[in-house]
């Protein structure tokens, strides 16, 4: 018998295509999760518009559930847009044991570049907070580039959306 359940379990197994250390389920971009018999309906919200890996997310979703045994309905959800307060403690954890900086969590208000530029993000490798901020614009929309001045190595940063 098929579950949201084990649905969603089988969707915590698919890797994100551009970030493959975490899972979709992690990333926070599916939504829901609907069961009716045989067919399963799943929203799902990149995580910005025009996301160049949608339709890999949307394919690798439909062949898991199709694995399941049931007829996959993907739905992407562009009426609420994502955001990095989605993205699990499990993930920010993946994101951080890989070399990514999980992105701080989110303000009131919009994100400021003065926030962007702070030394309050803490370095993946050595943990110090003696970052600094190399590019504003990373390999894609939602990361930048920073550079520990402790250890010395370079690492992405996740935007804080």
């Amino acid at each position: 018998m098929i579950t949201a359940a084990r649905v969603h379990e089988a969707l915590a197994e698919i890797p994100d295509p551009e970030i493959p250390v975490i899972s979709l389920v992690d990333l926070g971009v599916v939504r829901d999760v609907a069961v009716e018999g045989k067919r399963v309906r799943v929203e799902f919200t990149p995580t910005f518009l025009g996301c160049p890996a949608q339709e890999a997310m949307r394919a690798a979703m439909e062949d898991k559930i199709r694995e399941l045994g049931a007829e996959p309905e993907v739905e992407v959800v562009l009426d609420d847009s994502w955001s990095t307060d989605r993205i699990t403690p499990e993930g920010r954890e993946q994101l951080r044991a890989s070399g990514f900086a999980p992105p701080a969590p989110r303000q009131a208000g919009a994100p400021t570049l003065v926030q962007l530029t702070a030394l309050a993000y803490r370095c993946p490798y050595c943990g110090s907070t003696e970052t600094r901020l190399d590019n504003i614009f990373g390999p894609t929309p939602c990361r930048s580039i920073r550079y520990c001045e402790s250890c010395r190595q370079p690492f992405e940063q996740f935007k804080t959306i």
